[in-house]
């Protein structure tokens, strides 16, 4: 037997980097805390380029381009996938399974995209996959809800856990900044990648919401049933037409049980009242909160990103991993349970609305946009088309309208005769206004 507990590392930038640090530290705090007789170390170190400048923290002789050779190592217990992506990640992942060894990963979209497959190796290997980093950074929401609230029927589950997004959205509040120059400040910041995509379009959140709603529920979740809208169309006037209502726009994920055991899920900037406490969730933090049937409400808030928060959570990852090793635990990563899982349709589910139109300024626009909704079914609870300062004479406004609760596929069904309309100029943009 080996007088440590191996860990393979794969992928060594920034959340790699913290981990080695953290134990480097914390090791023999976090040894006597887990109660454990060995302590955890770094045996391989899997990267792209073994040339390439790193952290002193890095030891140079750990460092190996072979992922077959980091997982395959016999001095390799535990392994750690922190590389991105779905292709390599997925490889090195079910390999390791295949081993019957652990694995610790903080990849939301491998997970929400091939987590059946892997889920399935894991539970037929009895090899776990802890994955606490991949959703909300040091946020231990990932452990809350598997074993904190086990004794609890989720109700709901709603969150703010995309960082970059919440704050490019608070700097369009606060400064009056348009969505490209607060995206544009926020990767000066460090806060956006090079490439935001993932960030701003929705699906870095989806794919944690995706994560959330199938511990919740105990059944994998398809990326492509899952309804996303992300940032890119806000613009000042949405943020202050909330501000003027009593709202904050946040891109928001929404989880909720059905009567009936179906899941609606769902992911889009939303407004969202000035009196709720996600609303009071700024910068680059995340929040969840949670109703369960036992526990009632909850919150869990904290730095969803970044090295030490995210690193934090692989640690403790790291630890149950070692604890299963070492008392021949039962299996703790994910294990589907539910007997049946169903999605709502996102055109079954229903909302209030902000929705915005851009429009050619004359007579009788209001009108007839008001006709194809009344023809609908739907309510309007209020209009307004604001004149801008800069150019009052334009030909073309934005036309705002305040819809009552209606299903979203009513909606869409309408705004598509709408867009037809030659009075409007472009396709309408939805806002859900959210009651959580």
């Amino acid at each position: 037997m080996s007088s440590f507990f191996g860990i393979g590392l794969a992928g060594c930038g920034t959340v790699g980097t913290g981990v080695i640090r953290a134990l480097e530290r914390n090791g023999t705090l976090i040894q006597q805390r887990s109660g454990a007789d060995k302590p955890l170390e770094i045996r391989r170190i899997l990267v792209r380029d073994a040339a390439k400048a790193r952290h002193n923290s890095v030891p140079q002789e750990l460092i190996t381009t072979d992922w077959q050779a980091l997982v395959h190592d016999p001095e390799v217990h535990i392994v750690v996938e922190l590389i991105g992506g779905t292709s390599l990640a997925y490889d090195i992942v079910a390999a390791a399974l295949k081993l019957g060894k652990p694995v610790v990963t903080g990849n939301k979209a491998l997970l929400a995209e091939r987590g059946a497959e892997l889920f399935a190796l894991s539970q037929e290997h009895n090899a776990p996959i802890h994955f606490e980093a991949a959703v909300a950074g040091g946020i231990p929401i990932i452990k809350t809800v598997q074993e904190a609230l086990i004794g609890n029927r989720i109700k709901t589950m709603c969150g703010i856990i995309n960082g970059t997004s919440n704050y490019i959205l608070q700097r369009m509040a606060e400064a009056k900044l348009d969505f490209g120059t607060a995206l544009e400040e926020a990767q000066k910041l460090g806060y956006a990648e090079a490439d935001p995509t993932l960030d701003v379009n929705g699906w870095d959140a989806a794919h944690k919401a995706i994560l959330l709603a199938t511990l919740a529920y105990g059944f994998p979740i398809s990326p492509s049933l899952v309804h996303v809208v992300g940032i890119e169309q806000v613009k000042p006037i949405d943020i202050d037409f909330a501000q003027q209502l009593g709202y904050v726009v946040k891109l928001l994920a929404v989880i909720r049980e059905h009567d009936g055991g179906a899941i609606e899920l769902r992911l889009q900037p939303s407004f969202v009242s000035k009196n709720h406490i996600l609303a009071s969730v700024n910068g680059v933090f995340n929040a969840v909160a949670v109703h369960g049937d036992g526990i009632g409400e909850a919150l869990f808030y904290g730095r969803g990103a970044g090295e030490d928060p995210t690193a934090s959570a692989v640690v403790a990852d790291l630890v149950e991993a070692a604890r299963v090793l070492a008392h021949q635990a039962p299996h703790r990563g994910f294990l589907p349970w539910g007997s049946e899982g169903r999605l709502v349709p996102v055109e079954d589910t229903s909302t209030a609305y902000y929705v915005r139109f851009d429009v050619t300024d004359r007579l009788g626009v209001v009108a007839e946009i008001a006709t194809v909704l009344a023809q609908h079914g739907i309510g309007i609870s209020g209009t307004h088309s604001p004149v801008n300062p800069e150019n009052p004479d334009a030909d073309f406004v934005d036309m705002v309208f305040l819809l009552h609760r209606c299903p979203y596929g009513v909606l869409q069904a309408a705004l598509r005769e709408i867009a037809d309309l030659n009075c409007v100029n472009s396709e309408p943009v939805v806002f859900r206004i959210e009651k959580i």
